[in-house]
């Protein structure tokens, strides 16, 4: 049996993605997945929704950021111990969401394309923190019941588990 080296084989990076998993298997964590996904599937779709689909560049914009979303989302639903890595890049989704009309080359955007990413990108953007929140308190409870991951001891002077 081969066993991890360095850092991925300490025991508390092990313990550490086991509380994100923990977190992750959470029915409030689970809603903000799926709210999420939906979310990301509904913002890839959206152009043909909304009828915007003749702005080319807006439409692909949101469905190359709305399948990325849903990826994420999907990530964060099966190994949330994982991937909580790069879950900060859902709020940053959301936000790209909501300015992308202006920012997006192309022809000007109708009113229903400009409204359609606004609140599609504020609900992103509210799921992502969302999601981030509930790891962070999970985190907080399982380090209150811990006491601070004082059984794995020192390593080097200082203890790797308070990151």
């Amino acid at each position: 049996m081969v066993r991890p080296t360095g850092l991925a084989g300490h025991p508390d990076v092990a313990e550490l993605r086991q509380t994100y998993d923990r977190a992750g298997s959470t029915a409030p964590a689970q809603i903000m997945d799926g709210l999420t996904f939906l979310s990301g599937l509904y913002l890839a779709i959206s152009p043909w929704v909304v009828g915007f689909h003749r702005s080319s560049t807006l439409a692909v914009n949101n469905l190359v950021v709305g399948l990325a979303v849903a990826a994420l989302a999907l990530g964060f639903a099966s190994a949330f111990g994982r991937t909580y890595g790069v879950s900060w890049l859902i709020p940053l989704f959301g936000v790209w969401t909501i300015i992308a009309p202006w920012v997006v080359s192309g022809r000007p955007h109708t009113t229903g394309a400009i409204w359609n990413n606004v609140i599609t990108g504020i609900l992103i953007l509210l799921f992502g923190v969302g999601a981030l929140a509930t790891a962070l308190a999970f985190r907080r409870q399982e380090h209150g019941q811990h006491g601070q991951h004082g059984e794995h001891g020192e390593h080097g002077g200082r203890k790797l588990g308070n990151w």
